[in-house]
């Protein structure tokens, strides 16, 4: 069973009552998830540009949009247009999916790992995750892989409550840390 299914069928009753709401359409639930990469050492080597994106490509299952630098900071030597990062955004069937895999693969595969902080929430019921490299992925293996590189996972919530995205993600399997 998909983890779509699973929030629809019993996630969304169980919040209901843990969290004392009447309306279902009050449940806190996932919107998007947003994955990121920063790309800056990337800048003299066109063709590790491109390895990341196809590996940010085979990761999220999505092409990734490039970010552009809004002005030139000389001390970082970049100029205005140039490419500083990769985005993808996933919603719908996508982000459920990467969600899963996320928390039933990627996660537990960390290297040290003892749970997700709980403390990493935004006050806007955002929830972020980075990863020192790709490895932790199961669609990129060492073999295949020219570079490493880190990325960041947002994952962004319809609530403003820290509290109650939470126990959204608790309930989706997320292994946090006992506070």
């Amino acid at each position: 069973m998909s983890l779509k299914t699973v929030y629809k069928e019993k996630i969304i009753n169980n919040l209901r009552k843990s969290l004392g709401l009447t309306n279902p359409l009050a449940v806190p639930r996932v919107e998007k998830v947003v994955v990121n990469v920063g790309v800056g050492k990337t800048l003299k080597d066109p063709k590790m540009l491109e390895s990341i994106i196809e590996d940010l490509k085979q990761i999220t299952g999505q092409a990734p949009v490039k970010t552009l630098a809004k002005k030139s900071v000389s001390g970082f030597k970049i100029r205005e247009g140039q490419v500083v990062g990769l985005m993808v955004t996933l919603r719908g069937d996508r982000m459920y999916d990467f969600l899963e895999k996320l928390v039933k693969i990627s996660i537990p595969r960390v290297r040290d790992f003892r749970g997700l902080d709980p403390k990493k929430f935004d006050r806007h019921g955002n929830y972020n995750i980075g990863f020192r490299e790709q490895i932790v992925f199961p669609e990129t293996t060492r073999e295949h892989m020219d570079y490493t590189f880190g990325l960041e996972v947002n994952i962004q919530t319809n609530t403003n409550n820290d509290h109650k995205a939470l126990e959204l993600l608790k309930s989706l399997g997320f292994p946090f840390m006992k506070e």
